[in-house]
């Protein structure tokens, strides 16, 4: 790994980000990017002529408040002896942060959430949403501070359709470079069933030729699926969950059966997404 970037706004849930990207870059010796974004209409700013008098009042102030929150931000104890690069870049914040990941050719996004429950409020309906789904690389949605992160224990959450093999690999390769055990797991709920001898048939003929080595695999039955992942995460102590997502139907496939608004989860774990 070599790039992670790390979109900033400057609130807490992106410095819960930033602290959790700064472990994964210390383990994997990898550089920070720390990404913010000025959302300005364009009859305000002239990028091209950043630091001329003839630039606006306007885009000059919001460049000199970035920098100054930049400098209070790589201060903090969880960057140092961090390789950091800092970039100011007007765009919005969806567009920005994927064409930016494309340019900068990083091979992981970090970003804060503040959704305090459930993977839908995580995700539907935001610019990270939209990141997740657009995204060529891989994305991880931090919403809780994690002093010490660590990835030992990974849940891959999924139903195991052969359209999803492809995000295998990619799951596989990215648990490689922690040395973490991957934990397969399908949700079975009252409206989501397949029996036991299907589902497991169903899991070996996916992991196939995946290169997957250190695994366990777990049925789990909960009342949706979205409550079966988190459960299940809680009682093997997972440090992340990570999901495959699809272009078109982005996270809502997964997540069609899962209750919204009924769980109120504080301790939810990171989540990472890897297109299929």
């Amino acid at each position: 790994m070599k790039k992670i970037l790390v979109p900033i706004d400057f609130s807490e849930q992106a410095e819960f980000a930033a602290k959790v990207a700064a472990k994964i870059a210390k383990e994997t010796d990898a550089k920070l990017v720390l990404l913010h974004l000025l959302d300005l209409p364009t009859d305000v700013i002239d990028p091209s002529n950043y630091g001329n008098s003839s630039n606006s009042p306007i885009t000059l102030l919001y460049m000199k408040r970035a920098q100054e929150q930049f400098e209070k931000l790589t201060k903090r104890y969880f960057l140092k002896n961090i390789k950091v690069e800092k970039s100011v870049v007007f765009h919005n914040p969806f567009e920005g942060i994927i064409e930016e990941s494309k340019r900068l050719d990083v091979d992981l996004v970090v970003m804060g959430s503040q959704g305090v429950s459930g993977f839908e409020e995580m995700f539907v309906g935001s610019n990270t949403e939209r990141v997740v789904r657009h995204s060529s690389v891989p994305v991880m949605v931090v919403k809780n501070e994690i002093d010490d992160f660590k990835l030992t224990n990974l849940v891959f959450a999924s139903d195991f359709e052969d359209e999803y093999k492809p995000s295998l690999k990619k799951i596989v390769g990215f648990a490689k470079k922690f040395n973490a055990k991957i934990h397969l797991l399908r949700i079975i709920t009252p409206s989501y069933f397949e029996s036991s001898f299907v589902i497991k048939k169903k899991i070996n003929s996916f992991i196939e030729d995946s290169g997957i080595e250190d695994y366990t695999i777990n049925l789990y039955n909960d009342r949706s699926i979205e409550e079966g992942i988190i459960h299940f995460g809680k009682e093997i102590g997972a440090d992340a969950i990570a999901i495959n997502t699809h272009k078109k139907r982005g996270l809502t496939h997964i997540l069609n059966n899962s209750i919204s608004g009924g769980i109120t989860n504080h301790a939810i774990r990171p989540v990472i997404t890897f297109k299929a």
